[in-house]
């Protein structure tokens, strides 16, 4: 039997997701439908789940997997949108990036690596949240000229 890979293209407000060389669906991004989908995927004991990174919207559906005991991978978007091209997918709706994640996940076999423990993950998103005023303090003075 084959391992089973399943892909979620991530946005804002939902989640699609593709299981490789079975369904397809769509949920919401909220804590409820990530704890169904969790419990939906321990049924079908994945090999692995690629997430793709998107601007920081795939942190807590990786942590909800991840906390859930679900081998968890987040790939990079660059690295899948090349890997789509290559296989001639030019359309990018959410439902063809789910399976393309699946697919690039499949191909390339990434390393599963455990989430950074509580305080490595804020001490990143405090590092983050000071580029971002640097930045804007930088802008401001520029402005100010």
């Amino acid at each position: 039997m084959d391992a089973i890979v399943v892909g979620i293209d991530v946005s804002k407000t939902q989640l699609d997701v593709h299981v490789e060389g079975g369904e397809s669906f769509r949920l919401r991004r909220d804590s409820e439908a990530v704890a169904a989908l969790a419990e939906r995927l321990k049924l079908l004991a994945p090999h692995v789940i690629g997430i793709e990174a998107t601007g920081g919207f795939e942190t807590v559906v990786a942590a909800g997997l991840a906390g859930a005991g679900l081998p968890v991978v987040v790939v990079n978007p660059a690295q899948v949108r090349a890997f789509a091209n290559a296989l001639g997918k030019r359309a990018k709706t959410d439902p063809i990036d789910a399976a393309v994640v699946a697919r690039f996940v499949a191909a390339t076999r990434p390393q599963i690596r455990p989430l950074k423990d509580r305080q490595t993950r804020l001490l990143a998103d405090l590092v983050g949240r000071r580029r971002q005023i640097v930045a804007m303090i930088v802008a401001e003075r520029q402005r100010e000229h």
